[in-house]
């Protein structure tokens, strides 16, 4: 008797993890950042009816996002 996982089980445990690595991967916080990003813009265009704020906010979000995430690697990277 093997202690092995059933082959579906391996191959769903497996496909998880593989969008896992891809959309976290080494920084959860710029994943997060975009969920955040997105319901908030689709938050805007829908309830709000600010279309216009919502085109012009996506980028802007998502750069002070990136800037944080940036500004943040470079702190850690100063500390070691």
């Amino acid at each position: 008797m093997s202690d092995e996982q059933p082959v579906p089980i391996r191959l769903l445990r497996s496909f998880a993890m593989f969008w896992w690595d891809f959309l976290v991967g080494d920084t959860p916080e710029i994943f997060v950042a975009a969920l955040v990003i997105i319901g908030a813009v689709a938050l805007m265009r829908d309830v709000g009816q600010f279309n216009a704020a919502a085109v012009v906010a996506l980028p802007l979000l998502a750069v002070g996002a990136l800037a944080v995430t940036i500004r943040r690697a470079q702190r850690a990277a100063r500390r070691k």
